[in-house]
């Protein structure tokens, strides 16, 4: 009885040294591979995918690169506050950066990313005004007649008024005369600003 167990193992074994390999499978790319632009995480009062306010330019230059149009002038005095679109970011974001520190995240037209709560350019202000509740804080737009206003929704060390603690966080939603979203800011202090830089 033993002889035919050991002949069908090495009938065994040799059936399997002649049946092809198993198709090798695609290595997965690195983790580091994939763009930051792929990340789909909303915009919130923090930072957006690789970007965290506080961050150094030189940091947003290695997650999504050195601007992508260098030509374009984003704040009168580049050293003390500029604003530009680092060239992997996805379209219609822009950063503000003052003294060499991340401040703020903008999403600006053609932006298709939206904040944690699922609003962006082009949504409804009363839909926001609805989600955020009493936490909304709505005042008048600096040049334009209402329906335009801003609502910001601030996460940290916010208040009613201008806000300069470079603690706090917010959301700001820049509302048009058609009461849409015009652009969004998220950050610190800087996303008070009406005019870019100011």
């Amino acid at each position: 009885m033993i002889r035919p167990l050991c002949l069908t193992s090495a009938v065994l074994a040799l059936a399997a040294c002649g049946a092809p390999d198993p198709e090798p499978k695609a290595p997965e790319p690195p983790a580091a591979a994939v763009a930051p632009a792929a990340v789909s995480d909303g915009l919130t009062a923090e930072g957006w995918g690789p970007l965290r306010i506080g961050m150094s330019r030189a940091e947003i230059e290695t997650a999504l690169g050195a601007d992508a149009n260098p030509e374009a002038v984003g704040g009168g005095d580049p050293e003390s506050c500029d604003m530009f679109r680092p060239a992997r970011a996805p379209a219609g974001l822009m950063v503000m950066v003052e003294r060499g520190v991340l401040t703020s995240i903008w999403l600006d037209r053609g932006a298709t990313l939206t904040t944690d709560r699922g609003f962006g350019v082009g949504d409804e202000a009363a839909a926001v005004k609805a989600a955020y509740g009493a936490s909304a804080q709505v005042s008048p737009h600096k040049y334009s007649p209402a329906p335009a206003e801003y609502v910001t929704v601030w996460s940290e060390a916010g208040g009613p008024g201008y806000v300069q603690d470079a603690t706090a966080r917010g959301i700001s939603y820049h509302v048009g005369t058609d009461g849409r979203i015009e652009h969004v800011a998220a950050g610190g202090p800087s996303i008070q600003y009406v005019e870019g830089c100011a």
